[in-house]
């Protein structure tokens, strides 16, 4: 069996890719739509650095390692978009919204994948660590599937919920912008979005039956 210590670069590296391909996801999708903001200030990368943000891709990461908390996540510095220069204003603000979330859930299913095919060589010590990073990555992308779809600024469900929402509201929805970081970190603390996230887990685990142990 691999100790926990042997665990935390795979979680690290699970978590940096996870990250990555949801920002990037942003900008690929924006720039497809018309906007090369992300493009132009070299954020279209896949390069980890150029999205890395302190409090949520090194503190927090940190933070939940060091207290061994089950759920490990966080979050990159958002990429730059301008939906003014969108071709379809509407139908690039949709795309772009769900780009993120999107590329999140997709990694996730191929990495589950990834860990049903080999969890017939799990008795072989080479394939262990494989196996442990593909269901670490499929943890991590799933929850950040479901962290950026609560309907808090800055997160992706803020902008999809606005969409939904008839003008009048939306503009008043928009006022607890400056402070949605502040509201999420109340209620990381009160352990509210720990409960939301556990449970977005346990009916990823129903429906995929994703191997937790071997």
């Amino acid at each position: 069996m691999i100790d926990n210590i042997a665990l935390i670069p795979l979680q690290i590296l699970a978590l940096l890719y996870a990250i990555v391909i949801h920002e990037w996801a942003h900008g690929y999708a924006a720039y497809k739509m018309g906007d090369n903001t992300a493009y132009a200030m070299g954020r279209l990368t896949l390069n980890p650095i150029r999205h890395m943000d302190l409090f949520g891709t090194v503190l927090l990461p940190l933070l939940l390692i060091v207290t061994r908390s089950p759920i490990l996540f966080g979050w990159a510095k958002p990429v730059p978009v301008n939906p003014n220069n969108f071709r379809d204003y509407r139908k690039g603000e949709v795309i772009v919204s769900l780009a993120g979330i999107t590329a999140n859930i997709i990694s996730a299913l191929v990495f589950t994948a990834f860990a049903f095919l080999l969890r017939p060589f799990s008795s072989q010590a080479f394939s262990r660590p494989m196996i442990f990073f593909f269901i670490i990555a499929s943890v991590i992308n799933v929850v950040l599937f479901a962290f950026n779809l609560i309907p808090i600024p800055p997160l992706d469900g803020s902008h999809i919920l606005m969409l939904l929402l008839p003008p009048k509201q939306a503009l008043l929805y928009q006022r607890i912008a400056p402070y949605g970081f502040f509201i999420i970190i109340g209620l990381l603390f009160l352990g509210i979005i720990d409960v939301y996230l556990r449970s977005v887990l346990s009916l990823y685990f129903l429906i995929t039956g994703l191997p937790l142990s071997f």
